[in-house]
């Protein structure tokens, strides 16, 4: 059954249940030769762009009286006279540069951007990018953002240090960050799905509910720096892909930055097998803490091994996290710090 158009300040929207949204000013521009049309990049989040009851687009129309506009999902099409019509598309380019960039665009913006003036916003010089709702995410110490310049110039990256560091956090953020700007085009999420006292097999529902909760934490990291629709877009299409690491067997990685977790968790075998997955044009992260390996005893540690095997290896980068970059609560900082005073005990799975 067809939606009913309702109205709204001189433009007539149709309603959808869809993510596809149709606004019109006036009667539908089909056939109209004079029509420009404006695309918008896949990776922009419509819902930020276009506002909460498509308020952006409302004001846009206020601002620019005599251009006609249809938006439906990432394609905007417009007619006025040629002048304006430049003009708009202009500004569309510079908003949607800005919503790339921040992940939000208020009223506030779009006017300044609408009026050639720089928006006000918030930046730094170790920012990475601008998560949900705007929030700015960056390096917070000097190891953070000795991850953040190491990637610029390496391919494999080593992070390596205590929960509540940023580690994994950070090397997510950069992922992101490289599939905004188009330098890569996908980001793959692994773990090694270790039972840390309990065995899957006895764990309820199927294969996908049993792993799940090992890859939680990557879910979290990417719902912080994406829109939940944009995420679960991706998620659908393959651009961002998460899965154990046994999964990964057989496949070549390529225009990717690729990021294994909890690496300490994987054997020499495994550690080997990701490694050599990487195709062209992709990076790696590794991330893992030595100090919490859940291998049987008599299993040594995959990432001990690869730090060991690769540590004269052009290209590589080795970051090492310690307790002054943990940036969780500040009990956590306390917890390292008691642990290490006391007896010292080698790592269970480690040399």
């Amino acid at each position: 059954m067809p939606h009913e158009p309702f109205q709204r300040g001189g433009l007539s929207f149709m309603s959808k249940k869809n993510n596809d949204i149709e606004k019109v000013d006036g009667p539908s521009f089909e056939g109209v030769e004079e029509a420009s049309v404006f695309s918008l990049s896949e990776h922009t989040d419509t819902t930020t762009f276009y506002g909460i009851n498509n308020s952006n687009i409302l004001l846009l129309k206020n601002l620019f009286p005599n251009i006609r506009i249809i938006a439906r999902g990432h394609v905007i099409k417009i007619q006025g006279s040629d002048a304006e019509m430049e003009i708009f598309k202009n500004a569309l380019g510079r908003l949607e540069l800005f919503v790339l960039n921040n992940n939000s665009l208020s009223h506030e913006n779009i006017i300044e951007i609408v009026k050639g003036q720089q928006p006000a916003e918030i930046t730094f010089e170790n920012l990475i990018l601008h998560g949900v709702n705007g929030k700015s995410i960056m390096a917070r110490t000097k190891n953070q953002q000795k991850l953040v310049n190491d990637f610029e110039t390496n391919d494999l990256l080593f992070a390596i240090g205590p929960a509540g560091s940023g580690k994994t956090y950070t090397a997510i953020a950069l992922a992101v960050r490289a599939l905004k700007n188009r330098e890569k085009k996908k980001i793959i999420l692994s773990r090694p799905a270790v039972e840390a006292g309990e065995k899957l097999g006895f764990l309820p529902g199927d294969m996908k509910e049993k792993i799940d909760p090992y890859l939680q934490p990557l879910y979290d990291a990417l719902q912080d720096m994406l829109p939940a629709a944009k995420l679960k877009d991706y998620m659908e299409n393959g651009t961002i892909q998460i899965a154990p690491l046994a999964f990964m067997r057989g496949r070549t990685l390529s225009d990717a930055v690729v990021i294994l977790d909890e690496a300490q968790n994987s054997t020499t075998m495994q550690i080997k097998m990701f490694l050599t997955r990487m195709g062209l044009n992709t990076k790696m992260i590794v991330t893992g803490d030595i100090t919490q390996i859940d291998l049987p005893m008599q299993q040594k540690s995959g990432l001990i091994d690869a730090l060991e095997v690769l540590r004269n290896v052009k290209g590589i980068a080795k970051i090492e996290f310690d307790k002054g970059d943990i940036v969780r609560h500040k009990l956590v900082q306390r917890i390292v710090e008691a642990y290490e005073k006391a007896a010292p005990r080698p790592p269970k799975g480690g040399v």
